[in-house]
């Protein structure tokens, strides 16, 4: 049985979410920085980086190893950094009960672009550069491996159930929201961990610039989008395993995905949503707030209006974008249903309302989620 067939009493839920952001460490950090309505972006520091001179979103101080300790992350890239640490934000809440949320039970699902594009280059290119292929630092080859991270995460704080890496893009938060539903309704865990995580790198930031200048005359990308970083994890359960300390605040009616290029974007977008929205038995005019994923560029400026045409303005503009974040790629659906569950908490009319969440990424991939919003 898919998440979306699911009948309504069995739904999973959203019970508590954490971020490691632009804004600073925790959800709080993230509810004052919504707030404040203040930029992240600062200039980067080219001597670290490698970088040109301009700006970037960067997660404010954050070094693996004073966040984290010293034990256990001597070789841990950013990537990992990041996510292991989010997932420790969520853990560590006052709220939160270690018994059900890890262990055998428990499952974390992260949503990723690629890893580390930063740990794959500068692990082949000791191979490249050593007197042989075979001289490199075998303590760095874990982070070449795509599903470190999430690994990394399970082993830290014993999480024993399934763990998986889904690479997707800008979509990625998406596909592991709707993977951890389907963990969930098939029985195969009795709570998911879903996270995902994006760095700021060097490797990163000059993959991007390349090929974004490449596509800018095709595909209207804006060669000159500042990168973000950070993580964003969400507690996603069965309601029959909440408890009264974690509520649910948000319950997941349906996920759907399509694939789309160019001037079919919009249509088949449209075509996506809709399908989203028969899934949960809603209409248009049912959604309070709908958050587009913010992506450079003309596939961004598309999304953007197909919602606004569906929805209306007022919906669309009734959670913060997650552009404000920079370009965080797989980490913004994540971070997008952070930034609405944040807003739901402040507004007395959110209450029992729908939510879309879009996602779009240049490689064709689409993705809409439809939530329906539970009182705190």
């Amino acid at each position: 049985m898919t998440a979306a067939a699911a009948p309504a009493a069995t739904r999973p839920v959203i019970s508590a979410w954490s971020a490691v952001s632009p804004y600073g460490l925790g959800a709080q950090a993230l509810v004052d920085g919504l707030r404040s309505g203040r930029s992240t972006a600062a200039p980067v520091d080219t001597a670290r980086w490698g970088v040109p001179e301009g700006p970037a979103h960067l997660v404010p101080g954050f070094e693996t190893r004073q966040v984290l300790g010293k034990k256990g992350t001597r070789s841990m890239d950013r990537v990992t950094g990041l996510a292991v640490s989010v997932v420790g934000g969520l853990l560590d809440q006052p709220e939160a009960d270690r018994e059900r949320e890890t262990g055998e039970r428990a499952a974390l699902v992260l949503g990723t672009t690629t890893g580390s594009a930063e740990s794959m280059m500068d692990f082949t290119r000791t191979s490249l550069l050593g007197e042989a292929p075979f001289d490199v630092d075998p303590a760095v080859m874990p982070n070449a491996v795509m599903n470190c991270a999430a690994g990394q995460c399970s082993i830290w704080y014993g999480i024993r159930g399934p763990n998986t890496t889904l690479a997707q893009g800008r979509t990625a938060g998406l596909a592991a929201l709707h993977y951890s539903t389907r963990l969930l309704t098939s029985g195969r865990a009795g709570s998911v961990l879903c996270t995902a995580a994006e760095e700021f790198s060097r490797a990163r930031y000059w993959l991007e610039r390349h090929s974004r200048a490449a596509e800018a005359g095709d595909a209207g990308y804006d060669a000159e989008v500042a990168l973000g970083e950070g993580a964003a994890a969400l507690l996603v359960q069965r309601p029959d395993t909440l408890s009264p300390a974690r509520p649910a605040l948000a319950e997941i009616l349906a996920v759907r995905t399509r694939v789309a290029t160019g001037d079919r974007v919009r249509p088949v977008l449209e075509a996506c949503v809709a399908s989203a929205l028969e899934a949960a038995g809603a209409r248009p005019h049912d959604v309070w707030a709908a958050s587009p994923s913010d992506a450079p560029g003309r596939l961004g400026a598309c999304e953007r209006q197909a919602l606004t045409a569906l929805f209306g303005a007022e919906a669309v503009e009734r959670v913060p974008g997650v552009g404000r974040l920079g370009d965080v790629s797989a980490a913004s659906a994540t971070f997008q249903i952070a930034f609405l569950l944040a807003t739901a908490a402040l507004s007395d009319e959110a209450a029992g309302r729908l939510a879309v969440i879009t996602s779009a990424d240049r490689d064709g991939s689409l993705a809409c989620a439809v939530l329906r919003l539970v009182a705190p």
